[in-house]
């Protein structure tokens, strides 16, 4: 059964597979402008929303049908790309916006006697990445803004 995804990273509970988040932490601010006053205290303006970060914990076991070192090569392009992805959790989506990967922590915890990674901790942030800019980073290819490819001429 589906949990969710992060682009075609499919988080999922079933009796052959089981790679599930944990820990997951949402932050958001806003942005403001201080101008300075002589003789008065500053003036805050605000100038909207800041961008959010969401942070979360995977476990990689191959003892639950994951294969840990191709689950972390398959983080690390993503992040490396730098694609904006849709984060959907439950059968929607989180947020209004995309979202990149910002950082990826691994913790090889078990290792066998071949070398092969059987158990490892990842830890994932990421950064929300604003609809109207898709298709100008590094990844994703499509303006969402038009529902034209990129360098179509439309």
């Amino acid at each position: 059964m589906s949990i969710g995804s992060l682009g075609d990273v499919v988080f999922e509970a079933s009796s052959e597979k089981v790679k599930t988040l944990r820990d997951m932490q949402r932050q958001g601010s806003a942005r403001f402008a201080t101008h300075e006053i002589i003789g008065k205290k500053p003036l805050r303006e605000f100038l909207g929303p800041g961008l959010e970060k969401i942070t979360f914990q995977i476990q990689l076991s191959a003892s639950l049908g994951i294969e840990p070192a191709s689950e972390m090569k398959t983080l690390r392009e993503l992040r490396d790309k730098g694609e904006a992805l849709e984060f959907v959790l439950g059968g929607s989506a989180v947020g209004e916006e995309l979202w990149t990967i910002e950082d990826l922590s691994e913790d090889w915890s078990r290792i066998n006697g071949q070398g092969t990674i059987i158990f490892a901790n990842v830890s994932v942030t990421l950064q929300e990445y604003p609809r109207d800019t898709a298709g100008t980073a590094g990844g994703s290819g499509t303006d969402t803004t038009s529902g034209s490819e990129e360098g179509d001429g439309t």
